[in-house]
């Protein structure tokens, strides 16, 4: 198995591979100093310059299981995981940027981090309580969690709009995987794409034109990894989408925000056999 780190840039529609390894990484975040990303594998974190591409293991403390819904919060100060070591099942944590003792956010479980809200104050993640994995939000000092989504058989990918208005995510009802967008108290809930592939993981921008996402093919379940797929963009408030393009991928690809912090760029993971 190979991995490519590969940035996308926008404007010249072209691809540059940053990094090649012979194992499994996932999920880049790019960080809002625009320096490097954010990479997980085999359980851990490891940071990856853009000046010299290499992985750097981040100290994450006793959470050594580590999947691939982590981030970086907008000041660039904190980082967030999702850890199933000490649970037996995936927790959101928060650290330190350069690493330290993860601190417990969400006590209920399963809960899996996507979004981090522009003023620093909330995070938008997944869990299921019994009806399905549905959207909520918690403050990032952890608390009360609110429950923003109901009545989906599946959602997951929540990622807030640059102006922290909006949660877009992707949601699955009778056997269709759109995206949709909802306000933070449930209310306006809109589809914002009705095509025959199965869409996850939406991103904004952070100059709020455009959502990237994820496209499988039609019929398929879940979101599983190696699948040919496409990666998409639309614009932020609706309207046919263009493919940018297709690789060999699916989980781990952009499983998490990737956009540059001038969203001139994103970051996505290529993989091959």
């Amino acid at each position: 198995m190979k991995s490519e780190i590969v940035l996308y840039d926008l404007q010249h529609r072209r691809e540059t591979i940053l990094l090649s390894v012979g194992e499994h990484i996932e999920a880049p975040n790019w960080r809002p100093d625009g320096t490097g990303l954010i990479v997980n594998g085999d359980g851990r974190l490891f940071s990856v310059p853009l000046d010299v591409p290499t992985r750097h293991p981040i100290d994450t403390g006793f959470a050594s299981q580590i999947n691939n819904d982590h981030g970086i919060s907008p000041d660039g100060n904190t980082l967030v995981i999702s850890d199933q070591t000490e649970a037996g099942e995936s927790a959101i944590y928060t650290l330190p940027a350069g690493g330290g003792t993860p601190r417990r956010v969400t006590e209920k479980t399963p809960s899996y981090w996507h979004g981090w809200s522009p003023d620093g104050a909330t995070l938008a993640y997944v869990g299921n309580r019994g009806a399905g994995y549905q959207v909520y939000t918690i403050p990032v000092g952890g608390g009360h969690e609110t429950q923003v989504t109901e009545g989906f058989d599946h959602c997951d990918g929540p990622d807030f709009t640059p102006d922290g208005t909006w949660i877009w995510f992707n949601g699955e009802q009778d056997g269709s995987v759109q995206l949709w967008r909802v306000r933070l108290d449930g209310s306006d809930l809109e589809r914002m794409t009705d095509e025959a592939t199965v869409n996850w993981f939406p991103h904004p921008s952070p100059d709020g034109r455009h959502v990237l996402y994820l496209a499988y093919p039609a019929g398929t379940q879940g979101h599983p990894f190696g699948k040919q797929v496409e990666l998409r963009l639309m614009p932020a408030q609706g309207g046919k989408s263009e493919k940018l393009t297709d690789l060999f991928g699916g989980q781990g690809t952009i499983n998490v925000p990737c956009w540059g912090p001038d969203s001139q760029a994103f970051a996505f993971v290529r993989y091959h056999q």
